[in-house]
Order: C-alpha cells, then structure tokens, then sequence
C-alpha cells in the first residue's frame, strides 16, 4: 500500500426512514460507533471530523456548532471538528475534505459524518427547509427559469398533481420533459428507473422502502408532476452515516480493520452560468471527466455505480453525464435493463434515493457506504459480481440551470 495512498477503512449508516425516538445526536452517535468498530479504530485515534447538516438550525435552533454538540459525548474531544453544509451535496462534501486533509498530511485518520433529522410534525415546515436550496433572494425567478426548461411539450390530458411537495420536484419534472423534447424520453422509461430502483432495495435492510414495484405500477401510482409519479420520487427521511479515511501508515496500525477500500479520485465542482441547453458542460459531466482522468479509468472500466436520484429523471441525467451511454441515451439505458442487477453496469442496487431514503446530509455518504460493502463483496442478494470499481455522484441545490455543488468519487476494492 503506497502511503500517498487514500483508504476508507470503515463506515456506519443507520436503516433510512422514521425514526421518531432518535435525535440527530443518537443518529448520529449510531453511524460513528459502527464506523469505529468496523475500522477497528479507536474514538481517541481521529485527527480530525467533518460533520454535515442541514436541518437542525431550521427545525431545532440548533446552530452554529451541530458537530460539536453531536460528537463530543461520543469522545471526540480536543480535535478540529468542522461544521459543512452544502444541500444536498453535504456528506459528499465532508468526504473531499476529509480526503483533502488526508493528502495535505494534516491527520492521518479523518471522519466524516453526515446526520439528518427530517421528519418533524409540522408538513409546512417540513418541506419550507428545500426553499433554501437555490438563491432566496431571486426564487421567483430561480423557478420560471427552472420550470421552462420544460417547455414544448405537451401534458396528457387530466394529469393531475400532488398538493404537497418540494419545488425541487418541479424542477426535476421539467428536467424531464426537457430530455423529452430533445431526446424522446418518454414516461415509461423513466418509470423503469423507478421500478429498478424499488426492485433492487427489497434486498437492503437499511432501506426505507422494501417493496418491489413493476413499470406498470409506477406509471399508475398517484402523480406528484407529470411525468412524475410518487414512487419515482426520494421520500423524506431520518438517517445518519459516517466513514472513516485514513492513509496507508495508519490503516496498517488499525488492528481489526474489515477490507478497506482505496480512494481513487474524489472530485467536487460548483455550478457554472452555462447555457440551458449546453448539457454537455453539466456540471456532473465536467467533475466526471476530472474524475476519470484522476483515477486513471474510463466510463467502461466501472462495475457498479450510486448516483443522485432524488427523482428517477436524475438517474437517467447523471447516467449520461458520467459517460455509462451515450447523450440522450439515458432512457433506453434503463429501459433495455443495462443499469439493473445482473446488467451491464448496475446503478443504485441499494435502491437509490428513491428508495433507500433521503437524508439529505448523510445521503452521499450512504452512497459511500453501499459501495464500499459492493467493493467488499458484502451485499448478499444485491451483490454486484466480481465489483472491482465503484463511482458515485451526488449533487446538491440549484444555481443557474444545474446543481450548486457536485460530487463525484471513484472507489477501489484492494
């Protein structure tokens, strides 16, 4: 193992879902603990933590030091502990600057966690918190800008929506019906996303939804806006997860560590003021690109695969963007059974955002967390064979036309 080498050498998650007797400090405590145990790695050892929310001020009133209230009681005392917060994106960016820290040599062993508590009994309020996803002080326009992306085509007749959901679901509406006219998606292969997606997580315990769903039920389930219907969407959700990194000199001194995984790029990129249409400077396009040229690999080389479907329509986006089919492509894609279990190149076997839940500060490293146990060859019946290279991507709110922020890592079994 080269030192110059990054590795994660445990993770920790929480089942996703409701979880109303747990605060986000016993979510929190929950994730940490794993993570320690399964590193084999001692609270004491930690140089430094990451922390991720985004909730906790708006609902609790607790700001300003969310990581240290979380993660003091648990023994992580007297080290830097670093409060991040970026939507959606925000475990995802615990995770770069842990693996920034790393290969600045300024710890050895770096924890980054992510803790979400979203279920609160006021429905207003609940779903109030995405308002602050996108520039605050131009919202109205933030929204016709987002929505025309879908316009020129045409609604079925008698469609109706939802009343009660994030505006974040407009926009991934007209994101699909903007893939519609320029590329000939169509609604059922975005219900095949979902389909694929509910399938595959029966077989994960840690999911918030275990029911398996077929195209036909998806498409008939009650619409929230057209093309989208209820199950291809992430559902709100309590959770925590956290991973342990550290460098090759220390993963050698960690005594009961499980299979570590290496780190072969990690990758972040912020919006650009680019065109509506130049899709093809999407912002996870681009951080894509960077990612590959890091690690050394190509699109074809990746065996299994997380991305941020916090709608089904962000699957079929982000499986163009990172170059697993061609431009306009993503829909057939799905469709012809490639992004499946037992595909070409399966995405989200944990079940997705869709569901496996959306927590939405420790939703990229959930994604972490899948992967690794794929790269480890730990996931029973939504085991990807022989996984060799994982990547994930996770984006996170609105700026322009596209993603705030956006991650994308590319994993190693060793």
């Amino acid at each position: 193992m080269a030192d110059s080498d990054i590795y994660i050498a445990g993770v920790g998650m929480t089942p996703f879902g409701r979880h109303p007797g747990l605060s986000v400090k016993a979510l929190t405590a929950w994730a940490v603990r794993d993570a320690l145990e399964d590193a084999g790695c001692e609270a004491g050892a930690v140089g430094t933590v990451f922390f991720g929310n985004t909730a906790q001020g708006f609902f609790e009133g607790q700001h300003v030091i969310r990581g240290q209230v979380a993660l003091l009681p648990l023994g992580l005392t007297g080290i830097p502990i670093h409060n991040v917060e970026s939507a959606c994106a925000t475990g995802s960016t615990a995770f770069h600057l842990a693996v920034q820290t790393l290969r600045a040599g300024a710890a050895e062993i770096v924890l980054a966690v992510g803790a979400e508590k979203l279920h609160i009994p006021d429905k207003a309020r609940m779903l109030a918190l995405f308002e602050g996803g996108w520039d605050v002080a131009t919202a109205r326009e933030n929204a016709a800008r987002l929505t025309a992306l879908g316009q020129g085509v045409e609604l079925p007749p008698g469609v109706v929506a939802t009343a009660a959901h994030s505006r974040f679901m407009d926009v991934y509406a007209a994101f699909g019906r903007q893939l519609m006219r320029r590329h000939g998606l169509t609604a059922r292969q975005i219900a095949c996303v979902a389909a694929k997606n509910h399938t595959h997580s029966v077989h994960n315990e840690r999911a918030q939804y275990r029911h398996a769903m077929g195209t036909d039920e998806v498409l008939a389930a009650p619409g929230v806006v057209w093309p989208l219907t209820l199950p291809m969407c992430s559902p709100i959700s309590d959770g925590a997860a956290a991973v342990l990194l550290c460098t090759g000199a220390a993963l050698a001194r960690m005594r009961r560590h499980a299979a570590p995984v290496r780190v072969r790029a990690s990758v972040m990129r912020s919006a650009s003021a680019r065109d509506s249409e130049a899709l093809e400077h999407h912002v996870t396009r681009l951080a894509a690109q960077a990612a590959y040229e890091a690690a050394g690999v190509a699109p074809g080389d990746i065996d299994v695969a997380e991305v941020h479907d916090a709608t089904a329509v962000g699957e079929i986006i982000q499986s163009e963007n990172l170059g697993f089919c061609e431009p306009g492509a993503g829909g057939r894609f799905a469709e012809s059974g490639a992004s499946s279990l037992g595909g070409t190149l399966p995405v989200n076997p944990s079940g997705g955002l869709e569901s496996k839940g959306h927590p939405i500060a420790a939703t990229g490293l959930g994604q972490i967390f899948e992967l690794v146990q794929q790269l480890r060859h730990a996931c029973g019946a939504r085991q990807v064979a022989a996984a060799r290279l994982a990547m994930q991507e996770n984006g996170g709110g609105l700026w322009g036309v596209e993603e705030a922020a956006a991650h994308v890592g590319i994993f190693e079994r060793v």
